[in-house]
């Protein structure tokens, strides 16, 4: 794990308590000890390590204190989560991922797998070729289940971004969603890119191309079982997204979805680290 997710802040002491299956998580399954140290990322969003100065089994309770050293490695093996906000911290982009909504174990995949990308909205898109009861399985589900699968994946990945899993939303909505989080048009087209994942090679647009200056923010738009219908790719492409066709096998809409995250931000990365 490189990092714990606390709900809580810490007392006026510097001390936080940890219960109930957290309790049994950090005890149980890392095996926490009186003086080991681990990576905190607090409810308002700062990092903080920590120590572990109590534990107590009969209340079940793991009392870590915060601490100013940050130069003792903590209980978690290989990069840390501070390296890992630092690395972030070079590269100031905000990721969105607009999925067509599929089946339920999928959307938890997907949306797991965003997270640990570093997504910062995921947007579950109402598609042609979404079915009818996987639309209203998200419509349902149940906003403590997802809560846990984000703070998982984030704990898991050390990512410093508080991934949001908004409300399911038809194409149209959903674009009319992108183009609002702009101010104008001309910020849209200035300070953003859109992609839009197509089995189709019509029109289609290298990725280097519309990522060739620096950007503020990315989305991806990705189909459901069976894609994304001409019509929609139309309603995408008139609200700014691009169509991309990667070459090669025609992948499901889960590996589809980390595919193109990965190509996009690891080309990204690229062009930043090179200007920089």
């Amino acid at each position: 794990m490189r990092q714990f997710i606390s709900s809580e802040n810490p007392d006026k002491n510097g001390l936080l308590f940890i219960t109930g299956k957290d309790f049994r998580y950090l005890k149980q399954v890392l095996r926490l000890k009186v003086g080991d140290m681990l990576s905190v990322r607090l409810s308002d969003g700062s990092l903080q390590n920590t120590t572990v100065c109590k534990i107590e089994e009969n209340s079940r309770v793991i009392t870590l204190q915060i601490c100013a050293d940050t130069d003792k490695s903590t209980i978690t093996r290989g990069v840390q989560a501070e390296n890992i906000q630092s690395e972030n911290s070079k590269i100031d982009v905000e990721y969105w991922l607009f999925q067509y909504i599929a089946k339920p174990v999928k959307m938890e995949q997907i949306i797991r797998q965003a997270v640990e990308c570093g997504v910062k909205y995921i947007v579950p898109v109402a598609g042609v070729y979404s079915q009818k009861q996987n639309v209203l399985a998200m419509q349902g589900s149940k906003k403590d289940r997802i809560e846990r699968i984000i703070r998982e994946a984030r704990q898991q990945s050390g990512s410093p971004v508080e991934t949001e899993v908004l409300e399911p939303l038809p194409t149209e909505e959903a674009v009319k969603l992108w183009k609002n989080s702009f101010a104008s048009e001309a910020e849209q087209e200035e300070i953003s890119a859109a992609f839009a994942l197509w089995e189709r090679n019509e029109n289609s647009r290298r990725i280097a191309e519309l990522l060739s200056s620096e950007k503020k923010r990315i989305a991806l738009a990705v189909g459901s079982e069976g894609g994304i219908s001409p019509e929609e790719i139309a309603v995408l492409t008139q609200g700014g997204f691009s169509t991309v066709h990667f070459a090669g096998n025609i992948l499901r809409c889960e590996t589809a979805a980390l595919y193109g995250l990965a190509a996009v931000q690891c080309m990204y990365q690229e062009l930043i680290s090179g200007e920089k």
